[in-house]
């Protein structure tokens, strides 16, 4: 498995398993069976609600714990200092774990400036092995990192053909920030298995659509969690690695990049609005 060493050296695979919106009686059996097929990198939320069987499931793996690398978020509504450390005791506990792999916020929006300093402190105290951020823009993270101490180790942002987060990309190489992809799949809009860019490179290269997705991320530096309930579709995600993109085809899906987002507007009031009074409990 390739791997990424993050800013404090902490190294991170390259490819992880997403558990976004699988449910809570399937999450169990989905996260052994991508433990079997060799993801060792698994991602999930509080706000996710199946904390608890991803939890079981790398316990009952029989795999050595240092050997997984697990990450949760931390939703908007614990953004107090006080409620971070609750609602991470929650989610250690939900887990069933002694330390956690990577912590990350999950939004950039109420007091993510309290949030940052709490999970500064985990950090500090060893409970965390590396921390970040999920789908904050450039500036925002940048006023982050300027005006606290330590400088995230990766940003999760939503990062696809449609969507390719080029001039985030750079930034974050630049600023030595992993940059992890969530909905590598843009969730299926825009009939994106069926696009003919996408097709016909997976047909030069006996692929599938979504495995030449995936090696493009791979290609560009950008670590990715693919979510799937099917056992043999986990195989396939995972098994980009015996072929490359050319520099043409490379070229080609970048000229699929449409600038923005096909699932939402991260600037529309009312998402924003929703996303930020959104509570988990």
């Amino acid at each position: 498995m390739k791997q990424v060493r993050l800013n404090n050296s902490v190294m991170m695979p390259s490819i992880g398993y997403g558990v976004f919106q699988i449910p809570q009686n399937e999450t169990e059996r989905c996260v052994s069976d991508a433990l079997e097929t060799g993801y060792r990198m698994i991602d999930t939320a509080s706000s996710y609600f199946n904390e608890k069987e991803v939890g079981a499931a790398i316990r009952n793996s029989g795999i050595k714990r240092e050997e997984i690398f697990v990450t949760t978020k931390l939703w908007v509504q614990d953004y107090e200092i006080d409620d971070v450390l609750r609602a991470f005791d929650k989610s250690m506990s939900n887990l069933g774990l002694d330390y956690l792999d990577l912590y990350l916020l999950h939004k950039p929006y109420g007091n993510y400036y309290a949030a940052w300093r709490a999970l500064e402190r985990l950090y500090k105290e060893g409970r965390i092995h590396a921390i970040g951020v999920t789908s904050f823009t450039d500036e925002r993270l940048l006023d982050l990192f300027l005006h606290n101490g330590i400088k995230p180790m990766v940003n999760q942002v939503e990062t696809n053909p449609f969507h390719q987060q080029k001039a985030t990309n750079e930034f974050l190489a630049k600023e030595g920030i992993v940059h992890e992809a969530w909905a590598p799949f843009a969730e299926g809009q825009n009939d994106i298995f069926h696009n003919p860019v996408l097709a016909g490179i997976a047909e030069k290269h006996g692929k599938s659509v979504g495995q030449v997705i995936l090696r493009w991320l791979n290609q560009r530096n950008v670590v990715v969690i693919p979510k799937s309930v099917r056992k043999e579709r986990m195989a396939e995600n995972l098994n980009i690695f015996d072929f490359s993109l050319s520099s043409e085809e490379m070229a080609a899906i970048a000229r699929l990049d449409t600038g923005k987002s096909p699932i939402y507007d991260d600037m529309d009031l009312a998402t924003v609005r929703g996303i930020s009074t959104h509570t988990i409990r």
